[in-house]
């Protein structure tokens, strides 16, 4: 009996792995399929590598459109400011522009030079001048009024008048051609040199050392004679209120009492001290004394002085 092709894709299609495998199949039937659980090991293992390059490249994908992004955000930022639209001037514009009276530009637009410029003539600037960098000038500086807000470094300045409203630090010399005023105190931290200082009240609190003379400068004081020189008997007086001598001249019978009161050019504060001596031996045998006051001193004697004779003593007057 003769099969037909459906019966034979029938009974093929009805076979089992058993009967395969139990070797009850019939001569003329195909070869069973080898087995596929190797392949399909190694197929997954293939396709889990692929998997961890694919969300590797997936994340390296996001990664640069994150950075994309936010570069395109800052970009648009940045455009979004107000920024300056610059125009270039050629040469001929500035060529144009030599020779002339022109006006170049509005006040809102800002001119911008790139490259150095000299200019030969004067430059007027009728508002505010900001100079970023250093500013070196070459010749004289002449500024009406100038403020400086910072640090700044002078090698010479010359001033008519400097006003100075906070404190001042002066490294080096100090030179003032004309007089100086100091209306408050004064510190000095070494020697001080001058030729000559004038000062109404000059306080020392330390040891006083002059290494030269000391000249009493000041007014004359005034005298008045007294009834110990005697008839026709003067009297004189030299020098100042500090130091100073008396001259005396006795007239006929001279008694004990005062040669004559000395009254200062300016009145102490107190009763001051006053040292006589004797200038040679024609006043040295009196017996003189001084009666002192803040006003004057009198030189006076207990015994009477030779008549007609010259004699003279020196004082110095100390508050």
């Amino acid at each position: 009996m003769e099969n037909k092709p459906e019966d034979i894709a029938e009974s093929s299609s009805l076979e089992t792995p058993e009967t395969v495998n139990s070797g009850t199949a019939s001569p003329g039937a195909a070869a069973p399929a080898p087995p596929k659980k190797k392949v399909s090991t190694k197929l997954r293992d293939i396709i889990s590598k692929v998997n961890i390059y694919l969300l590797l490249f997936i994340f390296i994908l996001l990664l640069a459109g994150m950075l994309v992004f936010v570069g395109a955000q800052r970009q648009q930022r940045d455009l979004a400011q107000p920024g300056i639209n610059t125009t270039p001037l050629s040469t001929e514009a500035l060529n144009q522009l030599r020779g002339t009276d022109a006006s170049v530009g509005d006040p809102k637009q800002t001119l911008s030079i790139e490259s150095n410029s000299i200019f030969t003539g004067s430059v007027l600037v009728r508002d505010n001048l900001e100079v970023a960098g250093e500013i070196r000038v070459g010749g004289a500086l002449n500024l009406p009024g100038i403020t400086v807000a910072g640090a700044s470094s002078f090698d010479q300045i010359q001033a008519n008048s400097l006003s100075i409203a906070g404190d001042t630090n002066i490294q080096g010399a100090l030179t003032v051609q004309g007089a100086l005023t100091v209306s408050g105190g004064t510190t000095f931290g070494g020697p001080i040199s001058a030729p000559q200082i004038n000062t109404q009240n000059l306080q020392i609190t330390g040891d006083l050392v002059i290494t030269r003379h000391i000249d009493a400068g000041g007014g004359t004081p005034g005298l008045t004679n007294g009834n110990a020189l005697g008839a026709g008997g003067t009297a004189s007086v030299s020098g100042t209120d500090t130091a100073g001598t008396i001259s005396i001249n006795t007239g006929g019978g001279p008694a004990p009492g005062c040669f004559a009161t000395i009254s200062f050019a300016q009145n102490f504060s107190g009763v001051p001290h006053v040292v006589v001596t004797p200038v040679g031996p024609a006043g040295a045998g009196l017996n003189y004394y001084v009666n002192r006051t803040a006003a004057n001193f009198s030189l006076c004697t207990t015994n009477g002085a030779p008549g007609g004779s010259n004699f003279s003593f020196d004082y110095i007057v100390i508050d």
